[in-house]
């Protein structure tokens, strides 16, 4: 794969960890930088237009690292259309601008759209930052907009919690 066809999962990973709170953002330096993949295996199927990587999948660029079990990418026209990472459960973590605790954060799948500008977490999706810990079966952020949307209203099964402690003096 090359190393455009990865810049959205960048954005999307990106995104993801600074959903925990609007004021905190990446190193301003991930975005140039490379991005390495590290899998035990990675097959692409042309018929289909996908790459699959499996097997303990390391996606790193800048500060922003991702563990998962399994990274999809969904190529239309040679563009990426839709990234899928899962795990048991997948993980990343981001160093936010300005030091401080790094934006840590799983869930079992995570989805960008990146011509719709949206990214879905589904299955156990917690974000946390510094004192703050938002967790939810379900968020979705929609990123032209600025909207996110968490939890499910048609269920109290699939409630959004949110810790936010007070500061250690």
């Amino acid at each position: 794969m090359k190393n455009s066809d990865c810049k959205p999962l960048s954005l999307a990973l990106t995104l993801v960890l600074v959903l925990a709170s609007p004021l905190v953002s990446g190193l301003a330096s991930d975005a140039d930088q490379p991005i390495t993949i590290e899998a035990n295996t990675a097959t692409y199927d042309e018929s289909a237009s996908v790459s699959v990587y499996t097997g303990n999948v390391i996606s790193v660029q800048g500060s922003i690292r991702v563990y998962s079990d399994k990274l999809e990418v969904h190529l239309k026209g040679g563009e990426p259309e839709k990234l899928v990472f899962t795990g048991a459960p997948a993980r990343f973590q981001q160093t936010p601008d300005g030091g401080g605790d790094d934006v840590v954060g799983s869930a079992l799948t995570g989805e960008y759209y990146p011509q719709k500008n949206l990214l879905i977490l589904r299955g156990g999706a917690v974000v946390r930052h510094g004192n703050a810990t938002y967790s939810s079966e379900y968020i979705e952020y929609d990123i032209k907009n600025s909207l996110v949307r968490a939890g499910d209203k048609s269920s109290d099964a699939k409630r959004v919690h949110v810790i936010l402690k007070p500061k250690a003096e």
